[in-house]
């Protein structure tokens, strides 16, 4: 597989699971039952900001690649630091949430990883 499509693909990912982590936020804190209001507000934040976090992370993959071809310093930085913090965010979720009984949540680590060892691929080969 070319260098270019792991990127790419990883980037998509990586991007589609962050805006399939926003979307059903609702849903989510609805789930813990009765909240503070203050406790709703943390929860909504925290939730949201990981997914648009993994969705940053997507794009700027995806742009780097587009727009360098992959190629030199700057891409390989920001594919370094990209699949580096999947990697940490992939941990804390294996640490935390994968000992929940929610499948989405315990698949996540999986998923992290596994875009992050395609992005480190893609900038290897």
């Amino acid at each position: 597989m070319s260098p270019t499509i792991l990127l790419y693909a990883a980037s998509l990912v990586v991007t589609a699971w962050g805006i399939a982590h926003i979307a059903p936020t609702k849903g989510v804190v609805k789930a813990f039952g009765e909240l503070r209001a203050d406790h709703r507000r943390i929860l909504v934040m925290e939730w949201v900001a990981e997914g648009m976090a993994l969705v940053f992370i997507g794009v700027l993959v995806f742009s780097i690649t587009l727009l360098s071809r992959g190629v030199g310093p700057v891409a390989s930085t920001v594919y370094w630091l990209s699949a580096g913090m999947l990697l940490i965010v992939a941990v804390w979720t294996l640490l935390t949430g994968a000992r929940t009984s929610i499948l989405p949540i315990r698949i996540c680590p999986v998923i992290k990883m596994l875009a992050a060892a395609s992005i480190v691929a893609g900038n290897l080969l």
